[in-house]
């Protein structure tokens, strides 16, 4: 399902994902939610973890591949049906991808991803 709404994202935004992992894990560990910080109404669908190329320097390359983490309960949750399920997932890895291209929440909000 997740390679199947990726197929679907924009091939300018989907050429951002070369060395990019992306990963499904059952929901995010309390340490994650601890550091992300939530509103109470808010569930994390899925998380970048990584240096966004804005932060990156020739002189510190990363040490890790970045990583998209995908949280498969939450969006299981939010969505009713497989469609809603797989457009929430492209929604997640745009939004996700974003991050790893250094644009922030608040911008991400402005664009209609936040």
């Amino acid at each position: 399902m997740v390679k199947r709404a990726i197929k679907r994202i924009p091939p300018e935004i989907r050429e951002h994902l070369h060395n990019v992992l992306i990963t499904v894990q059952k929901r995010p560990a309390r340490e994650v939610l601890a550091e992300i910080s939530p509103h109470r109404d808010e569930s994390v669908l899925g998380m970048y973890q990584g240096t966004s190329l804005r932060d990156r320097t020739l002189m510190y390359p990363p040490l890790y591949p970045d990583t998209i983490v995908l949280f498969q309960e939450p969006l299981e949750k939010m969505c009713g049906t497989i469609k809603e399920l797989e457009d929430q997932i492209e929604i997640t890895v745009v939004h996700e991808i974003a991050h790893f291209l250094g644009i922030s929440e608040e911008r991400l909000a402005e664009l209609g991803y936040g």
